[in-house]
């Protein structure tokens, strides 16, 4: 796979779409290096999107259902994606690949609300709880200058379809409880969206250094509270 496939294929799809996108902040992009972005999450235009706001190729880790499903395992391969494992096997898989990929100075994004506000419909300036693995792999991997980068997706203007049976993702994916209900998975398509980048928290090798017993947790509660805080307030900024 070319290292440029998956952002000119992001770019492609928006300009595709007609979505009109504006990035706020840009100077706090980090030019080069590894960084591991997260990002708040509502479509299956996220990526993509920050793809493009950030001008670089960004490699995602998705779900697990995305992997198993011929047509959509051929998309999200060509852009740049990584199907997570099934429960038993999900943390170490991932830790694994996303430290390999940082450690080859490549980007990586997550979002830590995980599946729940993809399958229910939210509002644009709703965030959930966010999922601590992020905080965990950028704290334990031995990446040398590796950054943090928080950005929020506000979405100014919008249009939300029914896609598909939310019972019909468990024929591929029976582990994930938010598949067994009825109702179908909302697609939400951004017309107009608003992309801000938010301060970037560089991991010191002083943080790796505490990250054992209660120290871990702490930092690990520290740095998941920035990211969200940090989302929640420049979505305030961009939701106008």
């Amino acid at each position: 796979m070319p290292s440029d496939q998956p952002l000119q294929l992001s770019r492609l799809l928006l300009t595709v779409l007609g979505t009109r996108l504006y990035t706020h902040y840009q100077d706090r992009i980090p030019q080069t290096g590894p960084v591991l972005i997260v990002s708040n999450h509502r479509s299956f235009l996220d990526a993509p999107l920050l793809m493009t706001a950030l001008d670089r190729s960004i490699r995602f880790a998705c779900h697990h259902y995305m992997g198993q499903v011929p047509l959509m395992r051929d998309i999200v391969e060509k852009m740049g994606c990584f199907p997570l494992s099934l429960p038993e096997q999900r943390q170490q898989t991932f830790f694994d690949q996303a430290a390999q990929l940082l450690q080859a100075q490549q980007v990586v994004g997550l979002f830590p609300e995980g599946a729940e506000p993809m399958v229910k419909h939210t509002l644009p300036a709703q965030v959930g709880a966010f999922q601590r693995g992020f905080a965990h792999l950028a704290l334990r991997a031995p990446v040398p200058d590796l950054v943090v980068l928080p950005v929020a997706i506000a979405s100014h203007t919008e249009a939300v379809n029914a896609a598909f049976p939310l019972r019909l993702l468990s024929l591929f994916d029976p582990s994930e409880p938010l598949f067994l209900q009825d109702g179908w998975h909302p697609m939400v398509i951004y017309q107009r969206v608003n992309v801000l980048i938010g301060r970037p928290y560089w991991i010191r090798p002083m943080h790796r250094e505490h990250y054992q017993g209660k120290q871990a947790k702490a930092l690990v509660t520290e740095l998941t509270q920035q990211c969200h805080t940090e989302i929640c307030t420049l979505l305030k900024q961009g939701s106008y």
